[in-house]
């Protein structure tokens, strides 16, 4: 086990946000007053979420109120981190649908209506977390598979390419026995490959991920205010691999591509323990005769792109996390390590050249997806400043590596309750937390560099994973599969504030219903973060004391941004719900500004 370096006595640098060059739309000169964009899905390259505007402070957070709000008549779950760049902001809809808003009074520019493949399965809803914006160009990734270039001012399409054109397998409750009670149960989503993550623009080349991979099951829960039902994962040979690419912005054409499994040594080293000290139950001699049996696994590997790529320009580095490998949660036909699933993974931008990974959790069982996005900073510990690059996890922690060797450093105290973490899903079922949900699910974290502090929006949700084999007749062998599913305990939201340099919680505030959406916090020494009843809430970045709140008809389930124009501070975030867990879904893109 390597030894934890978190720094308690060091000072840390200020240094100034990296440039912006080459990976947005360059910003015009304003009219009248300043303005301040949020042209990337991270705010930045390096996905900080740290706005440095103060106009909007503790002081005047009080007199915020709205600015202005459009309902956009598509009522689904709701994930996009609106773009505004040049006075005009961007939002992805459900469904892939595009508006274009004047950024000051909301007022509809143009909408792109996007037209499904009849024929596709979508594999985890109509959700879609944002587009990019760059060269006079939109670009949106779709649950069809899809990656789309609309013209910035007109909404008119220029290029549509198919970044996925082999399906996989659809096979669902077929395989389970005739008496099992989620045989007869919906299922609401699939296997379907899609893209939900945002794509980000660098060096002329959009890069996007596919998801969709990990073969798994969800089956509809019966209560309408609870999340997720089971998700189940059968034994066999289903699912694709996963991966992340980069086409040209003004053709589409395909640059590079990095498959998330190896081409050769998926098994990895049958690792028991990692480097920041979790350790794993396996029978490395059983996986390692089921090799001969499940020669070709990795064909059927997994590893979905779900979380928007950092990026260090001073390297031309990008980052990204992957998702759990194939069938979910069921390791029978895939012994080994089955790398570069649930990794934290480092690529040259200019080539998709692998340059490291770092995997939390070998040979996983549980759907620990590295979900939440990446992000970039400058970190001090034993007396130097590290380039260093971080995680929220699903398991509970924040991780830290040196971005340039993917060395671990450390990572957090855990940020929620942790129980049974790692252990095996038995016949009479295991309750771990946090599960498959998180921990930390796709929700992208802020930090704030100069305070080294960064805020995490999780949740704390007990699941119960349980062992299955199918009802056969005699001398056939039993099909084999796992299921997770929520428990009856009590379940609320964690909104955490954790200091980089010794790892510790500074404040935590706990809320009614699990966090998803993820927060901005800014200069002005304010974090905003959303909540599944509707409630939109400012609190005071160093206590966690509320400041403000706003009430909203849906869910506020998608992360805050702020921007500027004309002197004017903005904050905008989208409120329509999220169907998963069983937050009340809407149609509201909602902005706010200062009293006069």
């Amino acid at each position: 086990m390597l030894k934890k370096y978190w720094s308690t006595t060091l000072f840390f640098l200020m240094i100034l946000m990296l440039s912006l060059s080459g990976c947005t739309a360059s910003t015009k000169p304003s009219q009248a007053g300043k303005n301040t964009d949020w042209s990337t899905y991270g705010m930045n390259p390096q996905a900080q979420r740290f706005s440095p505007l103060t106009q909007i402070n503790r002081q005047t957070v009080s007199t915020l109120a709205p600015a202005w709000k459009v309902e956009t008549g598509v009522k689904a779950t709701f994930q996009a981190t609106p773009i505004v760049v040049d006075g005009v902001m961007y939002v992805s809809l459900p469904f892939n649908h595009v508006l274009a808003l004047d950024a000051a009074s909301g007022k509809q520019l143009w909408k792109y209506t996007h037209v499904r493949k009849a024929d596709w399965p979508m594999c985890c809803g109509p959700a879609n977390r944002g587009v990019a914006v760059a060269e006079g160009r939109v670009f949106i990734g779709t649950v069809d598979a899809r990656l789309i270039a609309l013209d910035a001012k007109t909404g008119d399409k220029l290029w549509d390419i198919d970044v996925a054109a082999n399906q996989v397998n659809t096979e669902q409750q077929d395989t389970l026995s005739g008496n099992d009670p989620n045989k007869t149960r919906k299922v609401t989503g699939g296997t379907g490959v899609g893209i939900a993550m945002a794509p980000v623009v660098y060096h002329n080349k959009v890069i996007i991920g596919i998801t969709g991979v990990g073969y798994g099951l969800h089956i509809d829960n019966p209560r309408s205010d609870a999340p997720l039902g089971a998700v189940i994962g059968v034994t066999g040979r289903y699912g694709r691999p996963g991966f992340l690419a980069a086409f040209d912005v003004k053709d589409g054409h395909a640059v590079w591509q990095f498959d998330t499994i190896p081409q050769k040594g998926w098994e990895g080293g049958f690792t028991l323990q990692t480097a920041d000290g979790s350790q794993f139950d396996r029978d490395v001699a059983a996986e390692k005769a089921a090799m001969l049996e499940y020669p070709d696994s990795a064909r059927f590997g997994g590893g979905s792109a779900w979380s928007t790529p950092a990026i260090d320009t001073q390297s031309n580095t990008l980052f990204f996390g992957t998702g759990n490998p194939s069938p979910q949660m069921n390791d029978v036909s895939r012994p080994g390590d089955n790398l570069y699933t649930v990794s934290l993974v480092a690529l040259d931008t200019e080539t998709g050249r692998y340059k490291w990974h770092y995997q939390q959790v070998p040979h996983d069982l549980w759907g620990y997806d590295l979900a939440s996005p990446p992000v970039i900073f400058d970190y001090t510990v034993a007396g130097k400043t590290i380039p260093a690059v971080g995680q929220a996890s699903k398991t509970g922690w924040f991780y830290i590596h040196d971005r340039t060797t993917g060395r671990f450093i450390a990572k957090s105290q855990a940020f929620v309750p942790q129980k049974n973490l790692f252990k095996k899903p038995t016949l009479d079922g295991t309750v771990i937390y946090p599960g498959i949900l998180g921990g930390a699910n796709w929700s992208p974290v802020s930090v704030d560099q100069q305070h080294q502090t960064v805020f995490i929006a999780a949740m704390h949700s007990p699941i119960k994973y349980t062992v299955h084999e199918t009802e056969v007749k005699a001398g056939e062998k039993p099909i084999r599969y796992a299921a997770s599913e929520p428990t009856d305990d009590a379940r609320w939201g964690l909104l955490s504030a954790i200091d980089l340099i010794s790892g510790k919680i500074r404040w935590q505030h706990q809320t009614a219903q699990p966090l998803i959406g993820g927060v901005l916090a800014t200069a002005g020494g304010l974090v905003f973060c959303g909540e599944g009843n509707g409630m939109f809430t400012a609190y005071d970045s160093d206590s966690g004391k509320v400041l403000w709140q706003s009430q909203s008809d849906y869910g506020v389930n998608a992360p805050p941004i702020t921007y500027q124009l004309n002197d004017e501070q903005y904050i905008a975030v989208v409120s329509g719900g999220n169907s998963l867990f069983g937050f009340k879904q809407g149609d509201a893109i909602m902005t706010f500004k200062l009293k006069k």
